[in-house]
This record gives C-alpha cells, structure tokens and sequence, in this order.
C-alpha cells in the first residue's frame, strides 16, 4: 500500500507540474505589443538644411525684411540722381489773338507806329539748370544716409533669417528629443501590456492575491499615461516644425489623433 501510494503521489505531482507550464506557456503573448506602438514614433525626416532653406522661404517677417531691403535700395539709386531734378528742358506754346506793334523809323522823320491784331501760334523752346545751395551742399549727406539705410535694412534681414534658422534648430532638436522619448515609452508600455497579460491570467487562477494584482494594474495605466502625454508632446513638436518648414513630414505609419 505504502508503495501503491508513492506511485500515486509522484503521478500527481507530475500532472500538477504539466499544468502549470501549459498555463505558463498560455500566458506568453505570441506578439509583442511595442512593436506596433513603436511604430506611431519612428519616422524618418527631411535633414536640417531642407526644413531651414524652406523655413527662411516661407517666413513672413523674412519676406517683409527683403522688402525693405528693396526699397531702401530704390531710394539710395533716387538720391543719387536727384540732382537731375535742377537741370531740364521747357518748352511753351500758345494759340490766340496776339496784338504786334512794331515801329519804323526814316532817317530826318519822325518815328512810326504800327498796330495790328493777328490770330497766330507762339511757341518757345529753353534749356534751364539751377544750382540750389542746399542740394549742392546736402547731396553727399543725403546719399550717405541713403546708403547706411540701405545696410541697415540688409543687416536686419540677415538677422531675421538667422533668427529663423535658429529657432528651426532648436525645433528639429527638440522633435528629435520628443521622437525618442516616446520611443522609450513606447517600449515601456509594450513590456508592462505583456506583463498585464501574465498577471492577469495568473490572477484568473488564483496564483495572485488582489492587491498584487490590483498594484501591477495601476502601474500599468500609470505607463500607458506616460506614454500617450510623450507621443502627444512628440505630435505636437511634429506640427509646430511642419508649421514653420512650410510643408508636412509624411509618414505612412503615423497615426495622428486630431
């Protein structure tokens, strides 16, 4: 009997052993859930250089800057001819009755008078040029405050455009920066799912209390949490470069929630 019974009790133990490796084996997901997670996050972008030249193309501000540029050009090219305005040619004409007198004298007579009225054309052809002190005295201070607007103007579109530039950097790196985070979190969220997922069914059986079970549940949406504020953080540093590059970074494995 006390042989039939070891017999009995090793063919248990090994039925109960069988058990809990199926149910081991049942509980590993085939599919591991970071893989699809990681892909919202990955993508590739346009390099540096690209997204700054069409950044600087699209700026409004770099555009008005340029603008001026062009005026204050036109206006040192105006100052520079503006002498010509004091040297001209004037022409009159004019059609009506005109009243002549002419007078003719004869050597030992007395002078004669003549009156006449006539319907004629006159006309008068001139050539003029002044030389007002001032212009003379002031030409080369007008053109030398002509010219230091014109390098103003040139100098502050220069600035804006290194403004631009600089904000693209301090953008691309900051999306790099959002892009990884959320990869991690990403990768965080997949392993504590796949973990859910063992606790779970090991609650199921009975292998775990309730507090433990309810701790890793917590954990688990703390993770998931974290994970959709890193990929919010990173959709929205996505957009906001987009925005200033002037064109949209396509993705086909990007899922935006609007």
């Amino acid at each position: 009997m006390k042989h039939l019974s070891k017999i009995t009790l090793t063919i248990l133990l090994c039925c109960t052993a069988a058990l809990l490796t199926a149910q081991n084996n049942d509980s590993i997901p085939k599919k591991n859930p970071s893989d699809s997670l990681a892909k919202e996050t990955v993508m590739d972008f346009p390099p540096l250089n690209v997204i700054m030249d069409s950044a600087v193309k699209h700026n409004a501000m770099v555009a008005y800057r340029n603008t001026e540029v062009d005026v204050k050009t036109a206006n040192l090219e105006s100052q520079r001819t503006y002498w010509l305005r004091n040297l001209g040619v004037q022409a009159d004409s004019r059609y009506g009755t005109f009243d002549n007198l002419s007078s003719s004298a004869v050597v030992g007579q007395s002078t004669t008078l003549l009156s006449s009225t006539n319907r004629q054309l006159n006309y008068g052809v001139g050539v003029y040029i002044k030389l007002p002190l001032y212009d003379v005295l002031n030409r080369k201070t007008q053109i030398k405050q002509a010219r230091a607007e014109m390098d103003g103007a040139i100098d502050l579109a220069q600035s804006q455009t290194n403004e631009v530039r600089q904000m693209v950097i301090k953008l691309y790196e900051e999306l790099l920066l959002k892009q990884k985070l959320a990869y991690i979190k990403s990768q965080n969220l997949g392993s504590a799912m796949v973990n859910k997922e063992m606790v779970e069914k090991q609650f199921h059986n009975g292998i775990i209390p309730v507090a433990e079970y309810v701790r890793l549940t917590d954990m688990t949406a703390r993770i998931q949490t974290e994970y959709e504020i890193a990929r919010s953080e990173f959709v929205q540093a996505k957009k906001m470069l987009e925005e200033v590059a002037g064109f949209s970074f396509k993705n086909p494995q990007m899922k935006e929630t609007k």
